[in-house]
């Protein structure tokens, strides 16, 4: 990954200063940078390999700090590697003005987006295993997601499967969604989601992501009916 790409000053300070050990800095360059500025290494392998580092991290931490049964642990494991729990790591950290993208990208709400918030969080932790080995990253991972190890996140279903199984088990049609508006400009599109259960009733919510909406519609159609 070598050859191409210094980092800039403030940034490697960031990193440093966050917990990286930053070493071969074309590498941690392109772990910050956006395919939109069209360079020819940017973050996307790097997230790849940060994705798998990130969930081992975690899966350790949770194996090791709980005795609860695998369906708990996998439902934990996967709330606390999400694209949104990513990115709201990544805003806590400062992550955003150090991310090299375009100005046209930037400009389109690029810089708080969870996609490549997630994603750049992703790759710096790769960049992280590269240099520095599985330990030093798992460490990592363990201070960095520790409000949200610690805080029990994931620990209740995720509002969509519990009326899944609500609907099972009271012998009830599956849940159906559906957008029923979509306002704004892209990069700040405001989305309203209904679902409705044959029989029971129906519940609306809107929000920024399509599935930030049907999560928060299946919420409220719980507290109404469940």
């Amino acid at each position: 990954m070598s050859g191409g790409g210094t980092l800039a000053p403030e940034a490697r300070d960031w990193l440093e200063a966050t917990g990286f050990t930053v070493g071969d800095e074309a590498l941690w360059h392109a772990a910050l940078t956006h395919g939109s500025l069209g360079e020819a290494k940017d973050y996307e392998r790097l997230e790849f390999l940060g994705d798998r580092v990130l969930g081992l991290a975690v899966a350790d931490w949770l194996y090791r700090q709980s005795e609860a049964p695998e369906g708990r642990l996998s439902q934990r494991l996967n709330a606390l590697v999400s694209r949104e729990m990513c990115a709201e790591t990544a805003r806590g950290l400062g992550l955003a003005e150090h991310i090299r993208i375009s100005k046209q990208a930037s400009a389109d709400g690029g810089r708080d987006s969870d996609n490549i918030l997630g994603d750049v969080m992703e790759s710096l932790l790769g960049a992280q295993f590269i240099e520095n080995g599985f330990a030093s990253a798992r460490d990592l991972v363990h201070e960095l997601w520790r409000p949200a190890l610690e805080s029990g996140a994931g620990q209740r279903k995720h509002p969509k499967s519990a009326l899944q199984e609500w609907a099972a088990g009271n012998q009830r049609r599956p849940p159906q969604y559906e957008v029923t508006d979509r306002s704004g400009p892209d990069h700040a599109a405001q989305f309203t989601v209904k679902v409705s259960v044959f029989k029971v009733g129906e519940a609306e919510a809107t929000a920024g992501s399509k599935s930030e909406a049907e999560r928060e519609a299946a919420r409220e159609f719980m507290e109404k009916y469940g």
